[in-house]
């Protein structure tokens, strides 16, 4: 396996403090590896500079000039995690074998890059790293973390638990990746979607180094709004099933209504009158934010805006050859030219 190209994606945003420990520990990494005739002296560790606003980029061109095997992708402004570091498999999968995707803060495990390719060379196109505790989580971002895990699967979305963006794919899986076009992302549950055969290496999870979260409370909110509604339509006929219970609990009301009329029971109901006009305003309001928030996403999607822009790019790697052409691009072409076929 000596000439598997593996490519590290690593997104930054503001990263100064960590870079060069992580470049260091990344650096022995690929060192053990080449020796071990795991991977090429090909391989590139490949950091994508999310519009930082501290010296993270000047670190990565430093590094670039110090050693090849030091990448770099600089964006033409701050895009997003999600979309940075799609930036990043998107350039790597014309170079890459086999990419790694993990976040620069060191928390990953990257010793368990070695199972991760022995997966890969036992024939799977995509390996997750998966937790395998949270002890290292505080009481509340532990228990937030498994709601989300449960909620996410109870609206029909597909994703691997305690599983982030630590992972394996090969650059047959990374050209599959490629053909999702939409502009709102969400790899976790995307990534699933591409099928293939795949498997999971358990790691434990460790503390940041330095530097602080770029997730806190607002953002990991945001961030699993964005997961649903990106992925799943239960929102919506949550709304529906909401909708037909409420109406069915007013028609009881109605007919338990009459029925104390026609008995000379009078109640004067103002309080509960409140309560319902209330509950039934605010389910309306939350019904149509939730419709506001997936027709915004069609607005975003129409434009077709690119999901990234690449400013800089620092590689000095050539490029994979292309691929063979596809069985579509075959079919296709024999429709362009079927009238000049003689069966």
């Amino acid at each position: 396996m000596k000439d598997t190209i593996l490519y590290f994606v690593l997104p930054c945003y503001n990263e100064e403090a960590v870079l060069p420990e992580t470049a260091k520990r990344l650096y022995a990494k690929c060192d053990r590896l080449i020796k071990a005739g795991k991977i090429s002296p090909e391989s590139r560790i490949l950091f994508v500079n999310d519009g930082s606003k501290d010296s993270t980029w000047m670190l990565i061109e430093k590094l670039h000039s110090f050693r090849p095997i030091f990448a770099g992708l600089n964006l033409s402004r701050n895009r997003g995690h999600q979309n940075a570091l799609l930036a990043g498999l998107m350039y790597a999968k014309d170079y890459c074998d086999i990419a790694v995707s993990m976040d620069a803060d060191l928390q990953d495990d990257i010793d368990a890059v070695d199972e991760m390719i022995s997966k890969y060379e036992g024939g799977c196109d995509i390996v997750y790293g998966v937790r395998n505790n949270r002890d290292t989580d505080s009481w509340f971002k532990r228990t937030t973390a498994r709601g989300f895990y449960r909620l996410m699967t109870r609206m029909g979305v597909e994703m691997v638990s305690d599983s982030a963006d630590y992972r394996l794919m090969s650059r047959r899986a990374l050209l599959a990746l490629s053909e999702f076009k939409e502009v709102n992302l969400f790899l976790r549950g995307m990534v699933p979607m591409i099928g293939m055969k795949t498997d999971k290496v358990f790691y434990k999870r460790g503390e940041r180094f330095a530097g602080e979260s770029k997730y806190p409370l607002r953002k990991m909110l945001a961030f699993s709004i964005e997961g649903i509604t990106s992925l799943s339509v239960q929102p919506i006929r949550l709304i529906t099933n909401t909708g037909i219970f409420v109406f069915l609990i007013s028609l009881a009301l109605l007919i338990w209504g009459i029925m104390q009329k026609v008995r000379g029971v009078t109640v004067s109901g103002w309080a509960s009158l409140i309560v319902s006009i209330w509950a039934i305003g605010g389910l309306i309001l939350l019904g149509i934010g939730v419709i506001g928030e997936y027709i915004g996403k069609i607005y975003l999607e129409s434009k077709a805006r690119p999901r990234f822009i690449i400013d800089t790019a620092l590689n000095e790697a050539r490029k994979k050859e292309e691929d063979p052409i596809s069985v579509q691009d075959v079919i296709n072409e024999i429709r362009k030219h079927s009238g000049d076929l003689q069966i």
